[in-house]
């Protein structure tokens, strides 16, 4: 048996290649995602999978990377200049990333480069599978790989996959616009664990899934074929050690001084930003004119270095975007600096880490204000590099890094005036509330660094598999269903107790027309012929419509949870119970389906309900939850229940239930074999008031009191034709 390994895989690999001639140079990426992953790809046979970042078109020059990165268990995906331009340059950067960072008229929608996406996700999946086991521990990264946990899905079904948003993920409002969202959709859901840097980001997550897909959640739960996904925030951090570090060594002393001279006695203002229009930089410089504009106080006394790192500059927004940047900062120099003092200091280049530190080391206030950014770590390596624990930082709301360092300035960076007013706030905050703030968040991400981000990723995809695997064991396998039939087949005395909606049938639109079909009478009707059989119909439905429908069979019937009983060739009987709340449960009701399209209210004799199942979907969960609020004042001293089932609220009185009614028949005599089928929460009660011997079934994969599970109505059906046969 080999070893389980863990699979990084992600659109580049932790290291840069160049070629020069017939000379291929290698340099090791310093980001923040290849120093936290580096303790696990460095260890045993994990790997880390992904493109080396060149055009490599030479087959010797592909073996050679192939047989190098091998040795530092790398495994190197070639791509074709048509890959690269259509697949990451197109679809993954001029449709994906613009529209998940709302920027929707930026994105184009081709579907060329659809297919280059799709089938350069099938050469990352196929080369992950071709260097996997069964039970490899595979974790996929990022925008550019979204289709590929369910490729690898269908071909690893026992490998535990998680899967990593590092940008933000969209309103449903906003993905819906994209023409392969749900391709998209499924394509993550291949995986046992999503995650994202925010709340928010999973929440949109499971929103589209169910808008788009009509998948059930709870909670942070994805009911996929009944098999439960994991979708969960894990805030990315960076190795605060390193900028610790760094800050404290004494080497940086020269890069240090030079600043401090550049600087004078000028306030220090610094921003480290890609070139992207996501990345708030012209809302930035116009900020910072309107400061030098209004507080002429300022004018000498603050330095404002902009660092833009270049980034496709060929394309028509980015180089539109560095035009608008580079006349605004030219403007803004020109109108307030003199022969001493230049207010902006721009920089149009990448620095190297060292200078880097020094910069944040030394810079009183740090401006991180994107448009829209899924974390930004440039804030998170400022505090680190704080040492003596001065410094302001001024963060976007729009950002991820804000949902954990709240003790920063948080702006609306489209609110120039809310900006202008932080930064006169920066400038002027004593000491002490400087230190204060600083502290708090160096205490954060010191303790929610990359490691433990790590770490807490990989446990919970241990966690989800964990739960996957007790669910799997209360699955009625092949052998499990023929320990039934064996033990059916074997007994005298047996008792059926079978659910009607989502039992026996699927759910409809319409609940009334949810009729049983020919095939479902035939079944019925083998298994009432069986002289060995007691069977039971248990419903929440209204008798006179199961007396419509099975009345004609000779069938025990339980009616409305239990109000109404009909025993095989008797007359309906029903509990005599205090019926005057239901006006008023009516009322409330009434007030709720007035102002939600497409739900309706049904009138049993002992109950009444309130159906969703038509409704939008975020807004029928949200009226339902409003309507149990509402409906806990009317039944709280009354002795009635409030039941939450599938798509529909349910008040009736804790006289009578599904448990109660099925004692009628267990308490009276004695049944070697005992089967109980349901779906939903009414069920329960059934199944709580079955003896130890009982076999008792869910129907769908959700947390229950029965002790199996099969996943839909036809799995159902299949059981017990075969109980028959």
């Amino acid at each position: 048996m080999s070893n389980i390994k863990t699979i990084i895989v992600s659109n580049r690999l932790p290291i840069k290649i160049s070629i020069s001639g017939n000379q291929i140079n290698y340099q090791s990426s310093e980001g923040g995602l290849a120093t936290g992953l580096g303790s696990i790809f460095k260890n045993g046979d994990n790997l880390w999978i992904g493109w080396p970042g060149a055009f490599i078109s030479c087959e010797g020059q592909q073996a050679e990377v192939t047989q190098n990165l091998a040795e530092r268990n790398l495994i190197p995906i070639f791509l074709s200049q048509d890959e690269i331009n259509m697949y990451y340059e197109g679809f993954s950067n001029e449709t994906l990333w613009p529209l998940f960072h709302y920027f929707p008229s930026y994105a184009t929608y081709s579907e060329e480069n659809w297919e280059t996406y799709k089938a350069v996700n099938q050469k990352f999946a196929n080369t992950i599978i071709s260097n996997s086991n069964p039970d490899d521990k595979i974790w996929i990264h990022d925008y550019q790989l979204m289709l590929v946990p369910q490729m690898v899905r269908t071909k690893l079904p026992k490998a535990k996959i998680g899967f990593f948003l590092h940008i933000p993920f969209p309103s449903f409002e906003v993905f819906r616009l994209l023409p392969w969202r749900e391709e998209l959709l499924l394509g993550v859901l291949g995986a046992d664990l999503i995650g994202f840097h925010t709340f928010d980001d999973s929440n949109y997550f499971i929103n589209s899934c169910q808008r788009v897909l009509g998948i059930t959640s709870i909670n942070n739960q994805i009911l996929l074929n009944d098999k439960p996904i994991i979708v969960d925030a894990f805030p990315i951090s960076i190795d605060f050690q390193k900028y610790h570090n760094l800050a404290c060594d004494p080497l940086q002393k020269n890069h240090e001084e030079n600043i401090a001279k550049r600087k004078g006695a000028a306030k220090l203002m610094l921003s480290v930003d890609r070139l992207d229009y996501s990345k708030g930089l012209i809302n930035r410089l116009k900020a910072f004119d309107i400061l030098l504009d209004k507080f002429s106080e300022y004018l000498g006394k603050v330095v404002f270095v902009q660092l833009v790192v270049p980034s496709r500059d060929t394309v028509k927004q980015y180089s539109e975007l560095k035009e608008e940047v580079d006349r605004l900062v030219s403007n803004i120099n020109a109108k307030y600096g003199t022969l001493s003092w230049q207010p902006i200091q721009y920089f149009y280049r990448s620095f190297t880490i060292d200078l880097l530190s020094a910069l944040y080391k030394n810079a009183d206030i740090a401006l991180v204000t994107p448009m829209r950014d899924g974390m930004n770590l440039v804030s998170k390596e400022y505090v680190a590099s704080k040492i003596d624990e001065t410094g302001v930082l001024i963060l976007s709301e729009m950002a991820g890094a804000s949902r954990e360092l709240n003790d920063a300035l948080i702006i609306n960076p489209n609110d120039l005036e809310q900006y202008v007013n932080a930064l006169v706030e920066a400038l002027e905050m004593p000491k002490e509330e400087q230190i204060r703030r600083m502290r708090a968040m160096r205490e954060i991400v010191s303790k929610f660094n990359i490691q433990h981000w790590v770490k807490v990723f990989m446990q919970r995809l241990d966690d989800v598999k964990y739960i996957q695997l007790k669910l799997s064991v209360r699955e009625i396998s092949p052998v499990i269903k023929d320990m039934i039939k064996e033990r059916y087949l074997n007994q005298e005395k047996r008792l059926l107790f079978l659910d009607y909606d989502g039992t026996l049938v699927d759910f409809h639109n319409n609940p009334l027309l949810a009729w049983p079909d020919a095939d479902l009478f035939e079944l019925l009707q083998k298994l009432i012929n069986d002289r060995k059989n007691t069977v039971v119909l248990i419903s929440g439905r209204k008798h006179e419509t199961l007396e419509e429908w099975f009345g004609h069979l000779n069938l025990n019937i339980v009616a409305e949870h239990g109000a109404w009983i009909k025993r095989k060739g008797k007359n309906w009987q029903h509990h005599e119970i205090e019926t005057n709340w239901k006006s008023d449960a009516y009322s409330i009701m009434h007030t709720f389906d007035e102002r939600t399209p497409r739900s309706f209210i049904e009138e049993k004799s002992y109950s009444i309900a309130w159906h969703y199942r038509n409704v939008e979907n975020d807004l029928g969960e949200l009226r339902a939850k409003e309507l149990v609020e509402n409906l806990k004042y009317l039944t709280g001293d009354k002795g009635l229940q409030i039941m939450q089932g599938n798509k529909v609220i349910e008040v009736k009185s804790t006289e009578v239930n599904k448990g109660k009614a099925a004692k009628k028949w267990i308490d009276h005599h004695h049944y070697d074999f005992i089967l109980a089928v349901g779906d939903d929460y009414t069920d329960e009660d059934t199944f709580k008031a079955m003896p130890k011997h009982a076999i008792t079934i869910k129907v769908g994969g959700t947390s229950s009191e029965a002790s199996f599970y099969l996943h839909s109505p036809t799995s159902v059906r299949e059981l017990l034709k075969s109980l028959c046969s």
